[in-house]
């Protein structure tokens, strides 16, 4: 449901940069709390959970310097004026 939730924030919410990547860590922690509960309920190791937070994190260190990025060459997050993508 939490997954479904934050892919249709990221399909809506296409007009700035800054929503696009906080919907992608939603989707992202929503993710990582379903691993956690699956490796819990199935007594498994819970080592993959934490290499997958750092990824994450990881991840979103780039997204945001991404972010800052373009707005200091752009001056503004509409993601419809960024010409790099395309």
């Amino acid at each position: 449901m939490m997954f479904l939730a934050g892919s249709f924030s990221f399909t809506m919410k296409r007009k700035y940069l800054l929503l696009m990547l906080l919907s992608l860590e939603f989707l992202v922690l929503t993710l990582f709390f379903g691993l956690l509960l699956l490796f819990n309920l199935n007594i498994y190791e819970s080592f993959f959970s934490l290499v997958y937070i750092c990824f994450c994190v990881c991840e979103s260190v780039l997204g945001l310097s991404l972010l800052v990025l373009m707005i200091r060459i752009y001056g503004n997050d509409y993601f419809q004026m960024f010409n790099i993508l395309w």
